[in-house]
């Protein structure tokens, strides 16, 4: 038989990694003959854009180039996969291009709704009789899959966020001039990757001093009133805040969000640290800037976290064997089994108990003012990232691999 394997939703530092344990993985089995690859996610299956990946992918060299290569090799995509009932051509579609390849297992690698796709995917696979197994495994940088202890890609994006804040701190410090850096961080319903900001303090730094998860109700009123207590304490006050931070238009003063929705319903986000920046200039008038992270919390590749990276190619090899096994329709996960040492277990869940839910930042975990959270936070996030991968370099560059050899 042959596997596919396809990438989807927004990239990370990790997601190339677990397509390289599924690859590794799969070829190591003599009941496997290819290992394919989908184009742009699902849409590489409905479209018949399949490339073998044994014939792209063919020295060592490619294969490490690969592991520390950011972004999705295979392109992605946010299609949403429609209900059979309603649109069962596609579904028929699907089918007869795996068929066509031979191809008995497919792993998609993506985030909640990604989880959704194989829900469907593997639901309408056993009401047909068809024996295809479909395998979830997990990427996001917001870590909000349920059901796993953190996702892959998350480590790396923390290790990111903290060291951009601990350099932006060090700026921030040099004149004795009040001042307020508003740091916007992604997350558009959970705040995990803000809180990982938290990790700055286990190097002894103070910074950030206020951190807003959109967990939490949010107030104008009270930002205002916490930043100017920590002004008496601090010259230079370092905020720490979600992009997913709800904010009024009239606490704002105008409309910051577009209010355009992708295909799946999210909101489009940014501009949340712009806004505060124009309130606390208004209402405070010290010097503030806001900066908005972006995408380089998802690609900064040469900031890697060596335990993601390592997690994201176990986690991927592992839903190879579980595919062997006989199973279908789950999402692989890692449960941790403890901090000192830190260690953990690769074990899988039914997809359909991740898909469409939500794991929220721990209520418990935010401190009582609604503006940092916890030690016991900073203990959960300080082993994700830990770990230097070494990277190769080109012409004084991080080099990357590209599937079109173009670049």
């Amino acid at each position: 038989m042959n596997i596919a394997v396809a990438q989807s939703g927004g990239p990370t530092c990790a997601i190339n990694a677990s397509l390289l344990g599924v690859f590794r993985t799969g070829i190591q089995y003599t009941e496997i003959d290819t290992v394919y690859g989908s184009l742009n996610g699902i849409e590489g299956l409905i479209y018949n854009n399949l490339v073998d990946l044994n014939t792209v992918i063919t020295s060592d060299e490619e294969l490490e180039l690969i592991r520390q290569t950011p972004s999705t090799v295979l392109g992605s995509c946010r299609y949403k996969l429609p209900q059979p009932e309603d649109d069962k051509a596609v579904y028929e579609t699907i089918t007869k291009n795996l068929k066509d390849h031979n191809i008995k297992a497919f792993f998609y690698i993506g985030g909640n709704d990604s989880m959704d796709t194989v829900v469907k995917l593997s639901r309408y696979f056993k009401n047909e009789g068809e024996d295809i197994k479909v395998i979830g495994i997990p990427k996001t940088i917001d870590n909000d899959l349920p059901h796993t202890d953190h996702t892959p890609g998350f480590g790396s994006a923390a290790k990111y966020v903290a060291t951009t804040l601990q350099e932006i701190t060090r700026d921030s410090s040099v004149y004795s001039a009040k001042s307020v850096t508003i740091v916007e961080i992604m997350g558009r319903d959970t705040g995990w990757l803000t809180a990982s900001s938290v990790l700055l303090r286990a190097n002894s730094n103070s910074a950030p001093h206020l951190i807003y998860l959109p967990e939490k109700p949010f107030s104008v009123s009270k930002f205002l009133d916490d930043v100017v207590k920590m002004q008496e304490k601090y010259p230079s006050v370092i905020v720490a805040v979600s992009e997913g931070v709800s904010l009024s238009s009239d606490e704002a003063g105008e409309d910051f969000t577009s209010g355009k929705e992708d295909i799946f319903g999210h909101k489009y986000l940014a501009g949340v640290g712009k806004a505060l920046e124009k309130i606390v200039s208004r209402e405070i008038g010290c010097k503030v800037r806001s900066i908005e992270l972006n995408v380089m919390q998802r690609c900064s590749s040469h900031l890697s976290s060596g335990n993601d990276i390592a997690e994201a190619e176990n986690i991927g090899a592992a839903a190879v064997k579980e595919m062997m096994s006989g199973k279908t329709g789950v999402m692989m996960t890692f449960e941790r089994l403890g901090n000192k040492p830190y260690n953990l277990r690769i074990g899988c869940v039914e997809a359909e108990k991740v898909a469409n839910h939500v794991k929220y930042f721990p209520d418990e975990w935010i401190a009582e003012n609604n503006c940092d959270v916890t030690h016991r936070a900073l203990e959960y996030f300080l082993p994700l990232i830990h770990g230097e991968p070494s990277i190769r370099i080109k012409n004084g560059l991080p080099a990357h691999f590209v599937l079109s050899k173009e670049n």
